[in-house]
């Protein structure tokens, strides 16, 4: 990345299009033991208590991989935990991103430091924000769909991420 993602802090370390195609070899390669998941538009649609496509399978893949998974969310507790418990993950709500918080929270559920760990998320201004505040590695996703016209604010944001958005996506390589 370039000098204006360093400024802003949107440096991201990989960037996939889908959170489905980060493998643990991958993983295992790059030294991550652990992953820090967000929900909306990186595992489910917003608002959604079903997994999108492939997600529990990839989930699932992960653990028999031994990758440590955990969720944070900004979300209260009920959502998250209607989303969390059918899946067996751990969580952490009210996670406060992109504040230190919530990723040191999991860190220490998860028993893993910081340069065992990676964040996966969709939107930078939280997620990225997040996993370079804590000192962890980031892996950005594209967000599943389009937020719906309810969630505004998030529209919002995603027009200022536009310009400090990956280019280049580890999963357009074959690995």
């Amino acid at each position: 990345m370039g000098l204006k993602h360093k400024i802003t802090n949107t440096d991201v370390d990989f960037a996939f299009r889908r959170t489905v195609n980060i493998t643990p070899s991958f993983l295992k390669k790059h030294g991550i033991k652990g992953l820090i998941l967000d929900v909306d538009n990186t595992l489910a649609v917003h608002d959604d208590p079903v997994p999108a496509d492939g997600i529990t399978e990839w989930l699932q893949n992960m653990k028999n991989n031994g990758i440590k998974l955990i969720i944070v969310s900004n979300n209260h507790d009920g959502r998250v935990k209607r989303f969390a418990a059918p899946l067996g993950l751990d969580y952490v709500c009210d996670g406060g991103k992109p504040l230190k918080r919530g990723y040191t929270a999991a860190m220490k559920k998860m028993r893993l430091t910081a340069s065992e760990t990676a964040a996966v998320g969709d939107q930078l201004f939280t997620d990225v924000w997040g996993a370079n505040h804590s000192h962890i590695k980031m892996i950005y996703v594209q967000p599943i769909e389009p937020e719906p016209k309810s969630k505004r604010f998030i529209r919002f944001k995603r027009v200022l991420e536009k310009p400090f958005l990956p280019r280049k996506f580890v999963d357009d390589k074959k690995e």
